[in-house]
């Protein structure tokens, strides 16, 4: 358990540097987009976003 666990922290780390490495100018526009957006928006977005998650982890675990 704790290696699957450490496994998929370790994918998100690269998936989340990714974009960084990639294109670092993009990245900053991006994050200064972000601090304009009002807080139910990226609320709403995080919801989204987890609720994506939950349910393809749910398809991968007990689908495929």
């Amino acid at each position: 358990m704790w290696q699957e666990l450490l496994s998929a922290v370790a994918l998100v780390l690269i998936l989340e540097g990714l974009p960084y490495f990639v294109s670092p100018a993009s990245m900053r526009r991006a994050l200064a987009y972000m601090f304009t957006l009002p807080d139910h928006v990226l609320r709403g977005t995080g919801l989204t976003l987890m609720v994506l998650g939950v349910a393809m982890l749910f398809i991968v675990r007990r689908l495929l």
